[in-house]
């Protein structure tokens, strides 16, 4: 192996940290999970290379003789790519690499899953920070596919009360990110208190809402930058809820409580109880319907002068290449995720105006994962889409009543 070959290669998943509830790998769960990350890494780079190839060689031209014209949408050039056989090889790879990491993570939690649930109660039990609620319905956007192509989704339980679909989910990022998101895969978390720290210097939330917190990965380094800070961190599913507590309990983060919620209605909290309202990769992975109750609610509850954030891939606009766009959709189409399309074709800024912001409230921005780079030392440092979807997110935000709060100081 060459030099420029040996610094492709992803960092080993035994440099995975581990927390108070890590599943423990054996040797063969290690050696899966590295030939995976490197392999998600081949995919998206060498032989990814290849899906432009494939199209401007063949693909294009025939379309152009066919009908005349080039295609006018991601839509049509999806259809085109699908009839040829390298991006057929291509996708049929990238599906079973994702399935053979669901296989390798669900493996191994459940080989586990006594030792994994008792660790969870150590942390959970007679704990005011963990609230959970039978009487909250899983929506039948999350329960409806088995997300990411996860056994069960979020929601899934091998038994009653365990934590088995958060430790899958938690395990397996590494694999699906290639390392990309550091030795606790909490790169986005980092990510937002240099953001933060840089963009409001001396500026603390007294409380932060995490909306759609999976494991709490991300919210977990906010809620360690800022101890004296309350954080809230919801979702629907209480396995991952429960898993994310225990894991958040044993990093110290012990500010954070996890609440089974619904965002699409938060009447829990009154109006502008929240410095900061926050999703990270979620509204991906909501209906059409429910993406602007939760962008309406998540308003509501924002204090003047707070801050609403949403981390996720850009915005299909019309300055986006429609290859490109048809690229990014494939996990619209052969990764369990159904929003993803229509998701990203929104214009964020139009949904935020009609939740009530101003304008002049909005912003957006880049956000780069951080990691350790004396663990990761090859980690991405470029826009670089995360072998899938995470070294580097697009940021739409808003600090509420911005624009009305300078015309008054005018």
């Amino acid at each position: 192996m060459s030099k420029e070959q040996q610094l492709d290669v992803a960092p080993p998943y035994n440099a995975v940290a581990q927390h108070g509830v890590s599943p423990k790998p054996s040797h063969d769960e290690i050696s899966r999970f590295d030939f995976l990350a490197n392999f998600n890494k081949f995919l998206s780079g060498t032989l990814g290379a290849g899906n432009q190839l494939a199209y401007e060689k063949r693909v294009l031209p025939a379309f152009q003789k066919e009908n005349g014209r080039d295609p006018k949408d991601r839509f049509e050039i999806r259809r085109a790519m699908n009839q040829d056989r390298y991006h057929q090889f291509w996708s049929a790879l990238k599906r079973n690499s994702m399935e053979m990491r669901q296989q390798n993570g669900r493996s191994m939690v459940l080989r586990q899953l006594d030792e994994l649930d008792a660790k969870a109660r150590q942390y959970n039990e007679g704990r005011a920070t963990l609230e959970l609620n039978p009487e909250i319905d899983v929506p039948r956007y999350q329960s409806a596919v088995d997300i990411h192509c996860m056994p069960g989704s979020y929601h899934g339980e091998a038994r009653p009360g365990d934590v088995s679909a958060g430790a899958n989910y938690d395990c397996g990022l590494f694999a699906t990110t290639a390392g990309g998101l550091g030795a606790l895969s909490d790169g986005g978390g980092q990510a937002l208190v240099e953001w933060i720290k840089k963009e409001r210097p001396g500026w603390v939330p007294k409380r932060m809402l995490d909306i759609g917190c999976t494991v709490g990965h991300n919210i977990v380094p906010l809620a360690l930058a800022f101890p004296d800070s309350e954080f809230i961190a919801i979702d629907t599913a209480a396995p991952i809820l429960r898993y994310g507590h225990a894991r958040a309990q044993s990093l110290g983060a012990t500010n954070i409580r996890f609440i089974q919620a619904n965002a699409e209605d938060m009447s829990r909290w009154p109006d502008g109880h929240f410095d900061w309202v926050q999703t990270t990769m979620f509204l991906h992975e909501t209906s059409g319907k429910a993406l602007p109750k939760i962008i309406a609610e998540g308003f509501r509850v924002l204090a003047d002068g707070g801050l609403m954030l949403h981390l996720e891939q850009p915005e299909y606009t019309d300055e986006m290449p429609l290859f490109e766009q048809f690229l990014r959709d494939w996990d619209a189409f052969n990764n369990n995720e159904p929003f993803w399309s229509a998701m990203h074709a929104l214009d964020m800024k139009d949904v935020m105006v009609e939740a009530g912001f101003g304008p002049g409230d909005l912003f957006e921005t880049g956000v780069r994962a951080v990691v350790d780079r004396e663990i990761f030392p090859e980690a991405p440092t470029g826009e670089d889409e995360d072998h899938g979807r995470a070294a580097f997110w697009h940021a739409y935000g808003a600090w509420k009543n911005v624009q009305s709060s300078q015309i008054a100081a005018e």
